[in-house]
């Protein structure tokens, strides 16, 4: 791929950088098995399979009596002597012969002969004998051995990022340990000599390194192992010693600032010598600066310095890297409709994410610009619930004009991913 350094060179489309970015993303190739009991959020490895049946016997979906359907009286009344009780975890044994019943709890296992259960708010019981006009049919209020997934069945595909809900499905088929991708390894470094660690007095002239917590923060969230090569001087040494450094411990090396054309900005010139940039300007905003390429054999992500423009550039383009890294398959966030509730200049040519809050309301969802959009008001974010977009065709935004938003999530999906198809 050619080393992109021109300014002239058209903006790369906000899609495109997305899946160039992506696809240069090839999954790591080594394994482990955890239990699952810390597997939330880890990318299956193999397809997982239900080592038994679910339910492994037949068993009753409701509270009632167990009977044989072939032995009622259709539409009549029916009457059952109840022989026997089955209970979750204390089946009945005794077979289920003509005018007999057992009784039978949720959950619990259906006796041999019956295929049916009668509701017991259907049932008037006197002594040991109930009686029903309730009609009755085979299944009825029966899950079938398998219902749930046979035997063999899978219940994920290699590159599934597992959730709670995945979990809890293999713990019922007796599963306690997976297969999983090993945490992607991420280097995380900024750069500036005006920067300083939170808790460390300011110097005349700096400030506070947010940018780097941020990432760290959010990244935690991933299957990562996150490396912190803390903050590089503005020395093109520094930088290129840093980058080879990471590039040989990390599979994707995430900086932040130090990558527009300013005198003092190092990073997309070391990386280009180090390695290569596939692509560097992205019509985008905040953003546009964002170097993407690879440095030795790790993706490398050059975010701009601006707070919002890193949160923003990490949520759009590294996390989806990253969960390619693991194995997953990369998908775009979800954007869903809604409405402004006032106007919002825009200039065409660049698509922008603007930080926002949305609302539900009875016409739908409600979506309003959380104030100054400045790349520098990090504040902003830590109020808003939506990323508002501003599609790179369009002009000035009026209220009532429909927009898509991208929900911020503080779950383990920062951006809400899209459906696969």
């Amino acid at each position: 791929m050619p080393v992109v350094t021109d300014k002239r060179t058209p903006l790369l489309p906000v899609d495109d950088a997305w899946r160039q970015a992506v696809a240069l993303a090839q999954p790591v190739q080594e394994t482990e098995h955890v239990a699952c009991s810390g597997a939330v959020g880890r990318v299956a490895a193999e397809a997982v399979r239900a080592p038994i049946d679910l339910p492994p016997f037949d068993a009753s979906a409701m509270d009632g009596y167990a009977v044989a359907s072939s032995s009622s009286a259709g539409a009549g009344v029916n009457l059952w002597r109840v022989v026997a009780r089955s209970a979750a975890g204390h089946p009945a044994t005794r077979r289920v012969g003509a005018g007999e019943a057992v009784r039978i709890f949720t959950g619990a296992a259906l006796p041999p002969g019956a295929d049916a259960v009668v509701l017991q708010e259907d049932v008037v019981a006197t002594g040991e004998t109930i009686e029903s006009s309730a009609p009755v049919q085979a299944e009825q209020n029966v899950r079938r051995r398998g219902n749930d997934v046979p035997q063999g069945a899978a219940l994920c595909a290699a590159g599934t990022k597992l959730t709670a809900y995945h979990l809890a499905w293999f713990a019922a088929c007796g599963i306690d340990t997976v297969r999983v991708t090993r945490p992607v390894r991420v280097a995380l470094l900024s750069t500036g000599d005006e920067l300083a660690p939170a808790g460390a007095p300011l110097a005349p002239g700096q400030i506070y390194d947010s940018n780097r917590f941020a990432l760290a923060t959010l990244l935690h969230q991933k299957p990562v192992e996150v490396q912190d090569f803390g903050c590089v001087p503005d020395r093109l040494d520094a930088t290129r010693n840093a980058l080879g450094e990471a590039a040989r411990k990390a599979d994707v090396i995430v900086v932040s600032g130090g990558v527009s054309v300013g005198e003092a900005d190092f990073v997309r010139d070391a990386a280009a010598e180090a390695g290569s940039l596939d692509f560097w300007r992205i019509a985008l905003k905040p953003g546009k600066p964002l170097a993407v390429g690879r440095v030795g054999d790790a993706l490398f992500f050059g975010l701009p310095g601006n707070p919002v423009s890193t949160i923003v550039t990490y949520l759009l383009f590294v996390a989806s890297a990253v969960d390619a890294l693991a194995g997953a398959k990369p998908v775009p966030p979800l954007g869903l409709p809604a409405t402004l509730t006032g106007p919002v200049r825009h200039t065409p040519g660049r698509r922008e994410y603007l930080r926002g809050v949305v609302r539900r309301s009875a016409n739908g969802l409600q979506a309003t610009v959380a104030g100054d959009q400045g790349s520098n008001r990090i504040g902003t974010l830590a109020t808003a619930n939506c990323l508002v977009v501003a599609d790179e065709g369009q002009g000035d935004l009026a209220a009532g004009d429909e927009v898509r938003v991208l929900l911020l999530s503080g779950e383990r999906d920062h951006l809400h991913p899209a459906a696969l198809e």
